[in-house]
């Protein structure tokens, strides 16, 4: 019988696949094709509040939204406002975190305002400096966005927004670990997440696209940046928050990874589009793995339906050399998309040698770290009894990884 799945956390799109933006690597840009009775795509109050509804109501002690797309801030700043009135009204007092992923080009200081007020988390897209940003971030006249977008990140930082910034890593941006790193940092970002992006040639169906990352490249990329982020460390504590690698460090402590990717199944969230269907994940918006939708079924059902338990399945479905290999409870296969947008990766894993290229480099150093996290969690278990709750993990990786 599969384990019930609690209520977690839920992505929201609300604008769909609408977007301001026309980025040369975008996946989602073409799901308009499963939403042709309108070509504006937004969310409508009645959906918005009985989403809310059922999410705080069918959620245990803390639970986490993300809005997404397409471009969440074209739904405008009210939308957002009623979202925390609605959380407010239908919760339970429960812990509740809102997270915004976003181009960052309609941001402005009531934006910022709002996002502080209630703790909201930000992720801006921003690949780094112009020369690499800007060869593949356009807007709709096929003009580069970075400068406004590098404004705004720096704009969130002064105005006291929790922000981090989100790199999708192309073939060209994966070349410049170092460059990426130093820009991040003299920003003030220390909160990192590297994407990799793989996606089908639109031209040439039986290859990856000229963009897509290679295994080797990735590989050489995580290993130059683990360097960086080791030397940054100051009396053994980190400085910089590189999700990858905390989400890998986990494993090494006996800890679930964060990040779906790195867990046995997925299909630990589903995806409510902006029309209330419900998907298994968003890089798998499509009818076949539709799972209802929210005007019509509940939530915490789809999320548990066999037709979820199925998807969440498929990602441990591996070859034997993945099964056999040494390294698997580190990765588990990595993300199921990567296995199927080049076709000559033949369904299995893409990055594989990158994984075995990290973790033969960075395997003493993160063994070392999981032993003093363990120490350090033995000592201030004694800690305890006095009243006081401790997390080691949160005291070694930060409170923000």
């Amino acid at each position: 019988m599969a384990k019930h799945r609690p209520l977690n956390s839920v992505l929201i799109k609300p604008t769909g696949p609408d977007c301001n933006l026309d980025c040369s690597y975008c996946f989602y840009l073409e799901k308009s094709e499963l939403f042709k009775q309108s070509p504006v795509h937004r969310m409508s109050p009645e959906i918005q509040e009985e989403l809310i509804r059922q999410v705080m109501q069918q959620s245990g002690e803390s639970v986490s939204l993300a809005w997404q797309g397409g471009e969440p801030t074209l739904m405008g700043l009210d939308f957002y406002k009623r979202a925390i009135e609605l959380e407010k009204k239908y919760g339970h007092n429960q812990m509740v975190g809102n997270g915004l992923q976003t181009n960052g080009m309609l941001l402005d200081k009531n934006w910022a305002s709002f996002l502080k007020e209630y703790d909201w988390l930000v992720g801006i897209s921003l690949d780094g400096p112009e020369h690499i940003h800007n060869r593949y971030r356009f807007d709709k006249g096929q003009k580069g966005t970075h400068q406004r977008v590098e404004e705004n990140a720096v704009m969130l930082l002064q105005e006291g927004v929790a922000a981090n910034a989100m790199c999708c890593l192309t073939s060209y941006s994966v070349q410049f670990p170092d460059e990426l790193y130093a820009y991040y940092k003299n920003l003030g970002y220390t909160f990192m997440q590297f994407i990799p992006i793989v996606e089908t040639d639109k031209n040439d169906p039986t290859k990856a696209a000229p963009f897509s990352v290679s295994a080797v490249d990735y590989g050489n990329f995580l290993i130059r940046m683990f360097d960086l982020w080791l030397a940054d460390f100051v009396d053994g504590v980190p400085t910089t928050s590189i999700r990858h690698f905390e989400s890998v460090f986990h494993s090494y402590v006996g800890m679930e990874a964060p990040e779906c990717t790195s867990m046995k199944e997925c299909g630990p969230y589903v995806v409510v589009e902006h029309n209330g269907n419900v998907y298994s994940c968003d890089f798998f918006v499509e009818p076949k793995w539709k799972l209802g939708n929210i005007m019509h079924d509940r939530i915490i059902n789809m999320l548990n339906s066999k037709t979820q338990q199925t998807f969440g399945a498929a990602k441990a479905i591996l070859p034997r050399e993945c099964r056999q290999c040494s390294w698997l409870r580190h990765c588990y296969g990595g993300c199921t998309k990567d296995r199927i947008k080049d076709p000559e990766d033949h369904r299995k894993p893409r990055f594989c040698t990158t994984t075995k290229m990290f973790l033969k480099h960075a395997d003493p150093t993160l063994k070392v770290m999981a032993e003093q996290w363990k120490e350090q969690q033995a000592i201030q278990s004694e800690k305890q009894r006095s009243g006081g709750v401790y997390n080691a993990f949160d005291d070694f990786m930060g409170k923000n990884y």
